[in-house]
């Protein structure tokens, strides 16, 4: 079991961090998170699935629709490497949608550049289009950002964004699409 937490502490170290609020938790947290997602695995429940969503397809019907990147992304809350997302440096005019759905939820007018590689907002279109959702993986506690439609992972939100919200929405261009507005 501490090999686990070693080989763990070593592949968190190894994959670029998507923002500065990342919290590495101690041995101790570690094993009551682990029982805690243990045990809600084995009850069958976990955050995720006591959400309910409009839109609720099987992993084959997702693995159809979506590319291969869009499903690491969306379906198994991956991350894309830093600066490698077509909506990091992105400037046009529009909202931005989720990927899987086209719900739209963030929008031009809250963009920032945040330098950390990832599309950065400081706030969703509405409350309704994204959900947040503890998130304890990886050693860390952040706060995880889903698509409030069909529940697909966006990003994590964090606490150092600019005013008015103080929010840093952190996002994966592979989980966002875009439609051109004015």
């Amino acid at each position: 079991m501490k090999m686990f937490y070693v080989y763990t502490l070593l592949l968190l170290l190894s994959l670029p961090a998507c923002g500065q609020q990342d919290q590495p938790i101690t041995d101790s947290e570690a094993v009551l998170v682990a029982s805690a997602d243990a045990e809600a695995t084995q009850n069958g429940s976990s955050q995720k699935s006591k959400q309910t969503y409009e839109i609720n397809k099987t992993d084959a019907e997702w693995k159809k629709q979506l590319t291969p990147e869009q499903y690491f992304v969306l379906r198994q809350k991956g991350t894309e490497p830093a600066f490698s997302g077509k909506y990091n440096d992105h400037h046009e005019k529009g909202v931005y949608t989720c990927a899987a759905c086209g719900n739209e939820v963030f929008s031009s007018d809250t963009k920032f550049d945040s330098g950390t590689g990832w599309p950065s907002y400081f706030k969703p279109i509405s409350g309704k289009n994204v959900k947040e959702i503890a998130d304890r993986s990886m050693g860390m506690v952040r706060t995880e950002v889903v698509c409030g439609k069909c529940g697909g992972h966006l990003g994590h939100v964090f606490d150092d964004g600019p005013k008015p919200t103080g929010l840093r929405y952190c996002l994966n261009s592979a989980a966002l699409g875009f439609k051109k507005g004015n």
